[in-house]
Protein backbone atom coordinates (compact mmCIF):
# COMPACT_ATOMS: atom_id res chain seq x y z
CA UNK A 1 0.00 0.00 0.00
CA UNK A 2 1.34 3.45 -1.01
CA UNK A 3 2.20 5.55 1.62
CA UNK A 4 1.16 9.56 1.15
CA UNK A 5 2.44 12.03 3.46
CA UNK A 6 2.84 16.09 3.18
CA UNK A 7 6.57 17.01 3.44
CA UNK A 8 7.63 20.93 3.22
CA UNK A 9 4.51 22.08 1.52
CA UNK A 10 4.26 19.50 -0.73
CA UNK A 11 2.69 16.00 -1.22
CA UNK A 12 5.28 12.68 -1.30
CA UNK A 13 3.30 9.22 -2.30
CA UNK A 14 6.00 6.50 -1.68
CA UNK A 15 5.74 2.96 -3.19
CA UNK A 16 6.96 0.11 -1.20
CA UNK A 17 7.19 -3.69 -2.92
CA UNK A 18 9.02 -6.76 -2.36
CA UNK A 19 11.93 -7.27 -4.61
CA UNK A 20 11.50 -3.73 -5.84
CA UNK A 21 13.69 -0.64 -4.91
CA UNK A 22 11.32 1.99 -3.35
CA UNK A 23 9.68 4.47 -5.47
CA UNK A 24 8.72 8.22 -4.47
CA UNK A 25 7.69 11.43 -5.80
CA UNK A 26 6.44 14.74 -4.92
CA UNK A 27 3.10 16.69 -6.19
CA UNK A 28 1.84 19.71 -5.75
CA UNK A 29 -1.76 17.70 -4.76
CA UNK A 30 -2.64 15.02 -2.99
CA UNK A 31 -4.81 13.84 -5.66
CA UNK A 32 -1.84 13.98 -7.98
CA UNK A 33 0.23 11.94 -5.31
CA UNK A 34 -2.29 9.39 -5.08
CA UNK A 35 -2.86 8.61 -8.74
CA UNK A 36 0.75 8.62 -8.97
CA UNK A 37 1.39 6.00 -6.70
CA UNK A 38 -1.66 3.80 -7.84
CA UNK A 39 -0.42 4.31 -11.34
CA UNK A 40 2.99 2.96 -10.42
CA UNK A 41 1.24 -0.69 -8.13
CA UNK A 42 -0.99 -1.15 -11.37
CA UNK A 43 2.59 -1.23 -13.34
CA UNK A 44 3.76 -3.34 -10.93
CA UNK A 45 1.06 -5.78 -10.94
CA UNK A 46 1.08 -6.24 -14.17
CA UNK A 47 4.66 -6.28 -15.42
CA UNK A 48 5.50 -7.96 -12.35
CA UNK A 49 8.00 -4.70 -11.78
CA UNK A 50 8.10 -1.50 -11.52
CA UNK A 51 9.26 -0.12 -15.15
CA UNK A 52 11.06 3.24 -15.30
CA UNK A 53 8.40 5.83 -15.84
CA UNK A 54 10.65 8.56 -16.03
CA UNK A 55 9.94 8.92 -20.11
CA UNK A 56 6.30 9.59 -18.97
CA UNK A 57 7.35 12.57 -17.22
CA UNK A 58 9.14 14.03 -19.95
CA UNK A 59 6.82 13.05 -22.97
CA UNK A 60 3.45 14.68 -23.61
CA UNK A 61 0.74 13.72 -25.44
CA UNK A 62 1.50 15.98 -28.05
CA UNK A 63 4.88 14.00 -28.89
CA UNK A 64 2.65 10.79 -29.16
CA UNK A 65 0.33 12.20 -31.95
CA UNK A 66 3.09 13.65 -33.84
CA UNK A 67 5.03 10.44 -34.00
CA UNK A 68 1.77 8.57 -34.87
CA UNK A 69 0.94 11.59 -37.58
CA UNK A 70 4.15 10.35 -39.37
CA UNK A 71 4.57 7.01 -38.74
CA UNK A 72 1.04 5.43 -38.14
CA UNK A 73 -1.62 7.95 -40.52
CA UNK A 74 -0.17 7.42 -43.82
CA UNK A 75 -0.71 3.84 -43.72
CA UNK A 76 -4.57 4.50 -43.82
CA UNK A 77 -6.76 5.13 -46.50
CA UNK A 78 -8.39 8.09 -44.47
CA UNK A 79 -5.10 9.10 -43.81
CA UNK A 80 -5.86 12.85 -44.80
CA UNK A 81 -8.89 13.53 -42.63
CA UNK A 82 -6.84 11.47 -40.03
CA UNK A 83 -4.17 14.00 -40.35
CA UNK A 84 -6.49 17.02 -40.06
CA UNK A 85 -7.69 15.99 -36.68
CA UNK A 86 -4.51 14.95 -35.27
CA UNK A 87 -3.19 18.85 -36.27
CA UNK A 88 -6.57 20.01 -34.43
CA UNK A 89 -5.57 17.60 -31.42
CA UNK A 90 -2.10 19.25 -31.34
CA UNK A 91 -2.87 22.38 -31.13
CA UNK A 92 -5.69 21.49 -28.05
CA UNK A 93 -4.27 22.24 -24.30
CA UNK A 94 -4.42 18.30 -23.44
CA UNK A 95 -1.38 18.32 -25.96
CA UNK A 96 0.54 19.81 -23.50
CA UNK A 97 -0.11 17.22 -20.54
CA UNK A 98 2.41 14.90 -20.03
CA UNK A 99 1.84 11.31 -20.06
CA UNK A 100 2.47 11.05 -16.07
CA UNK A 101 -0.31 13.28 -15.72
CA UNK A 102 -2.61 12.51 -18.47
CA UNK A 103 -6.01 11.71 -16.12
CA UNK A 104 -9.18 10.42 -16.72
CA UNK A 105 -10.23 13.78 -16.18
CA UNK A 106 -8.60 15.07 -18.53
CA UNK A 107 -10.69 13.52 -21.37
CA UNK A 108 -13.78 13.81 -19.80
CA UNK A 109 -12.66 17.18 -19.80
CA UNK A 110 -11.62 17.58 -23.33
CA UNK A 111 -14.98 15.79 -24.65
CA UNK A 112 -17.31 18.36 -22.74
CA UNK A 113 -14.75 21.47 -24.31
CA UNK A 114 -14.96 20.00 -27.79
CA UNK A 115 -18.75 19.29 -27.16
CA UNK A 116 -19.56 22.86 -27.21
CA UNK A 117 -18.22 23.96 -30.68
CA UNK A 118 -18.52 20.60 -32.29
CA UNK A 119 -20.75 17.68 -33.09
CA UNK A 120 -20.67 14.70 -31.42
CA UNK A 121 -19.99 12.78 -34.06
CA UNK A 122 -16.51 15.27 -34.35
CA UNK A 123 -16.18 14.66 -30.45
CA UNK A 124 -15.95 10.37 -31.63
CA UNK A 125 -13.85 10.55 -33.84
CA UNK A 126 -11.11 12.39 -31.97
CA UNK A 127 -11.58 10.39 -28.59
CA UNK A 128 -11.00 7.40 -31.38
CA UNK A 129 -7.92 8.96 -32.13
CA UNK A 130 -6.55 9.80 -29.09
CA UNK A 131 -7.89 5.56 -28.12
CA UNK A 132 -5.38 4.34 -30.61
CA UNK A 133 -2.74 6.55 -29.77
CA UNK A 134 -2.04 5.78 -26.03
CA UNK A 135 -2.80 2.05 -27.74
CA UNK A 136 -0.23 1.99 -29.94
CA UNK A 137 2.26 3.36 -27.51
CA UNK A 138 1.63 1.39 -25.19
CA UNK A 139 1.75 -2.04 -27.47
CA UNK A 140 4.08 -1.04 -29.97
CA UNK A 141 6.01 1.93 -28.61
CA UNK A 142 6.80 0.13 -25.32
CA UNK A 143 5.64 3.19 -23.12
CA UNK A 144 4.89 2.01 -19.71
CA UNK A 145 1.35 3.29 -19.50
CA UNK A 146 -0.41 1.38 -16.51
CA UNK A 147 -3.83 1.89 -18.82
CA UNK A 148 -5.61 3.66 -21.44
CA UNK A 149 -7.43 6.64 -19.86
CA UNK A 150 -9.94 7.10 -23.09
CA UNK A 151 -11.42 3.95 -22.51
CA UNK A 152 -12.56 4.73 -18.99
CA UNK A 153 -14.43 7.69 -20.61
CA UNK A 154 -18.00 7.63 -21.64
CA UNK A 155 -18.19 8.28 -25.41
CA UNK A 156 -20.76 11.48 -26.64
CA UNK A 157 -24.03 9.73 -28.00
CA UNK A 158 -24.58 10.16 -31.76
CA UNK A 159 -27.88 11.10 -32.77
CA UNK A 160 -27.99 11.87 -36.70
CA UNK A 161 -30.32 9.67 -37.77
CA UNK A 162 -31.81 10.97 -40.75
CA UNK A 163 -35.10 9.91 -42.80
CA UNK A 164 -35.28 12.65 -45.32
CA UNK A 165 -36.39 10.78 -48.86
CA UNK A 166 -36.74 13.10 -52.12
CA UNK A 167 -40.68 13.94 -52.46
CA UNK A 168 -42.89 14.95 -54.87
CA UNK A 169 -41.21 16.09 -58.33
CA UNK A 170 -37.93 16.86 -56.51
CA UNK A 171 -35.68 14.13 -58.25
CA UNK A 172 -37.47 15.89 -61.76
CA UNK A 173 -36.47 19.04 -60.62
CA UNK A 174 -32.75 18.17 -59.40
CA UNK A 175 -32.11 16.12 -62.75
CA UNK A 176 -33.80 19.50 -64.76
CA UNK A 177 -30.98 21.48 -62.79
CA UNK A 178 -28.43 19.07 -63.54
CA UNK A 179 -29.28 19.74 -67.08
CA UNK A 180 -29.12 23.53 -66.69
CA UNK A 181 -25.62 23.20 -65.16
CA UNK A 182 -22.21 23.22 -66.50
CA UNK A 183 -21.14 20.02 -65.20
CA UNK A 184 -21.72 17.58 -68.29
CA UNK A 185 -21.40 14.32 -65.98
CA UNK A 186 -23.46 15.77 -62.86
CA UNK A 187 -26.77 14.16 -64.35
CA UNK A 188 -25.31 10.44 -64.80
CA UNK A 189 -23.55 11.17 -61.15
CA UNK A 190 -27.35 11.72 -59.71
CA UNK A 191 -28.66 9.25 -61.46
CA UNK A 192 -26.08 6.47 -60.27
CA UNK A 193 -26.61 7.86 -56.59
CA UNK A 194 -30.04 7.04 -56.19
CA UNK A 195 -29.97 3.94 -58.42
CA UNK A 196 -27.36 2.34 -56.80
CA UNK A 197 -27.28 3.32 -52.96
CA UNK A 198 -23.18 3.63 -53.68
CA UNK A 199 -21.73 6.41 -51.13
CA UNK A 200 -20.33 9.55 -52.60
CA UNK A 201 -16.23 8.40 -52.12
CA UNK A 202 -16.96 5.04 -53.96
CA UNK A 203 -18.71 7.30 -57.41
CA UNK A 204 -15.87 9.26 -57.45
CA UNK A 205 -13.51 6.89 -57.27
CA UNK A 206 -14.89 5.17 -60.00
CA UNK A 207 -13.11 4.00 -62.95
CA UNK A 208 -13.88 2.62 -66.53
CA UNK A 209 -12.39 -0.68 -65.81
CA UNK A 210 -14.63 -0.76 -62.81
CA UNK A 211 -17.60 -1.10 -65.15
CA UNK A 212 -18.49 -4.47 -66.61
CA UNK A 213 -20.96 -3.60 -69.53
CA UNK A 214 -21.06 -7.33 -70.58
CA UNK A 215 -22.41 -8.11 -66.73
CA UNK A 216 -23.63 -4.33 -66.08
CA UNK A 217 -22.32 -4.52 -62.73
CA UNK A 218 -19.86 -2.19 -61.28
CA UNK A 219 -16.90 -3.94 -59.34
CA UNK A 220 -15.43 -2.20 -56.15
CA UNK A 221 -12.15 -3.45 -55.08
CA UNK A 222 -11.94 -1.12 -51.74
CA UNK A 223 -14.60 0.20 -49.89
CA UNK A 224 -15.26 2.38 -46.70
CA UNK A 225 -15.66 -0.83 -44.56
CA UNK A 226 -12.53 -2.17 -45.86
CA UNK A 227 -13.99 -5.35 -48.32
CA UNK A 228 -14.90 -5.01 -51.82
CA UNK A 229 -18.21 -5.93 -53.64
CA UNK A 230 -19.98 -5.69 -56.80
CA UNK A 231 -22.94 -3.94 -57.11
CA UNK A 232 -25.97 -4.82 -59.89
CA UNK A 233 -26.94 -1.78 -62.09
CA UNK A 234 -30.06 -1.17 -63.23
CA UNK A 235 -30.97 -0.40 -66.54
CA UNK A 236 -31.83 3.12 -65.83
CA UNK A 237 -27.97 3.29 -64.28
CA UNK A 238 -26.59 1.64 -67.06
CA UNK A 239 -28.13 3.49 -69.79
CA UNK A 240 -27.25 6.74 -68.15
CA UNK A 241 -23.06 5.74 -67.53
CA UNK A 242 -23.04 4.33 -71.42
CA UNK A 243 -24.42 7.67 -72.77
CA UNK A 244 -21.78 9.32 -70.65
CA UNK A 245 -18.86 7.45 -71.73
CA UNK A 246 -19.81 8.03 -75.29
CA UNK A 247 -19.10 11.92 -74.29
CA UNK A 248 -16.26 11.27 -71.99
CA UNK A 249 -12.72 12.34 -72.91
CA UNK A 250 -11.52 9.12 -74.38
CA UNK A 251 -7.97 9.31 -72.57
CA UNK A 252 -9.71 10.06 -68.84
CA UNK A 253 -9.72 6.41 -66.77
CA UNK A 254 -11.68 8.51 -64.12
CA UNK A 255 -15.55 8.29 -64.43
CA UNK A 256 -16.43 11.07 -62.79
CA UNK A 257 -13.09 13.83 -62.70
CA UNK A 258 -14.37 15.55 -59.64
CA UNK A 259 -13.04 16.09 -56.08
CA UNK A 260 -15.27 15.81 -53.08
CA UNK A 261 -15.01 19.63 -52.55
CA UNK A 262 -16.11 20.25 -55.77
CA UNK A 263 -18.73 17.84 -55.83
CA UNK A 264 -20.07 19.71 -52.50
CA UNK A 265 -20.27 23.07 -54.36
CA UNK A 266 -21.79 21.60 -57.03
CA UNK A 267 -24.37 20.11 -55.02
CA UNK A 268 -25.23 23.31 -53.46
CA UNK A 269 -25.74 25.03 -56.40
CA UNK A 270 -27.64 22.52 -57.91
CA UNK A 271 -30.25 22.47 -54.68
CA UNK A 272 -30.50 26.31 -55.16
CA UNK A 273 -31.19 26.29 -58.84
CA UNK A 274 -33.86 23.20 -58.30
CA UNK A 275 -35.45 24.22 -55.69
CA UNK A 276 -34.60 21.91 -53.44
CA UNK A 277 -34.66 22.75 -49.68
CA UNK A 278 -32.40 21.03 -46.64
CA UNK A 279 -31.40 17.71 -48.97
CA UNK A 280 -27.68 16.73 -48.38
CA UNK A 281 -25.92 14.41 -51.64
CA UNK A 282 -25.88 11.30 -48.82
CA UNK A 283 -29.69 11.73 -48.25
CA UNK A 284 -29.39 10.17 -51.77
CA UNK A 285 -27.72 7.20 -50.42
CA UNK A 286 -30.60 6.60 -47.71
CA UNK A 287 -32.87 6.84 -50.81
CA UNK A 288 -31.11 4.30 -53.11
CA UNK A 289 -31.19 2.06 -49.85
CA UNK A 290 -34.83 2.34 -49.65
CA UNK A 291 -35.75 1.99 -53.40
CA UNK A 292 -34.41 -1.77 -53.09
CA UNK A 293 -36.46 -2.68 -50.38
CA UNK A 294 -39.55 -0.93 -52.04
CA UNK A 295 -38.16 -3.51 -55.11
CA UNK A 296 -39.04 -6.74 -52.77
CA UNK A 297 -35.22 -6.98 -52.11
CA UNK A 298 -34.54 -8.29 -48.82
CA UNK A 299 -32.15 -7.71 -46.34
CA UNK A 300 -29.09 -9.60 -46.85
CA UNK A 301 -29.80 -8.99 -51.00
CA UNK A 302 -29.22 -5.17 -50.14
CA UNK A 303 -26.81 -5.48 -47.89
CA UNK A 304 -24.53 -7.28 -50.23
CA UNK A 305 -25.38 -4.05 -53.16
CA UNK A 306 -24.56 -1.24 -50.38
CA UNK A 307 -22.23 -2.60 -48.51
CA UNK A 308 -23.44 -2.52 -45.14
CA UNK A 309 -21.84 -5.22 -42.90
CA UNK A 310 -23.94 -4.79 -39.65
CA UNK A 311 -27.91 -5.04 -40.59
CA UNK A 312 -28.35 -2.37 -37.80
CA UNK A 313 -26.59 -0.02 -39.51
CA UNK A 314 -28.34 -0.81 -42.86
CA UNK A 315 -31.82 -0.17 -40.75
CA UNK A 316 -30.76 3.31 -40.34
CA UNK A 317 -30.75 3.84 -44.06
CA UNK A 318 -33.97 2.43 -44.57
CA UNK A 319 -37.08 4.26 -44.43
CA UNK A 320 -40.08 3.10 -46.75
CA UNK A 321 -42.89 5.13 -47.45
CA UNK A 322 -45.46 4.30 -45.66
CA UNK A 323 -48.00 4.75 -48.51
CA UNK A 324 -46.17 2.18 -50.84
CA UNK A 325 -45.89 -0.37 -48.00
CA UNK A 326 -50.03 -0.41 -47.32
CA UNK A 327 -50.47 -2.16 -50.78
CA UNK A 328 -48.29 -5.27 -50.33
CA UNK A 329 -50.00 -5.27 -46.48
CA UNK A 330 -53.24 -6.10 -48.55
Amino acid sequence: MATIRKLRGRWQAQVRRRGMKPRCKSFDTKQDAEKWARDLEAQVDRFGAAPDTRILETTTLGELLERYRHEVSPTKRGATQEIQRIDVLRRHDLAYRTLIGLSQQDIASFRDERLQSVAPSTAVRELAILSHVIEVAMRDWGLPLARNVVKLVRRPVIRNERSRRLTGDEEQRLLDGCDRGKIPYLRTLLILAIETGMRRGEILGLKWSDVSHNRRVITLTMTKNGSGREVPLSQRAFDALTEWKEHADVDRSIVFPMKPGALEQAWRRLLVRSNVKALRFHDLRHEGVSRLFERGLNMIEVSSISGHKELRMLKRYTHLAADDLVARLG
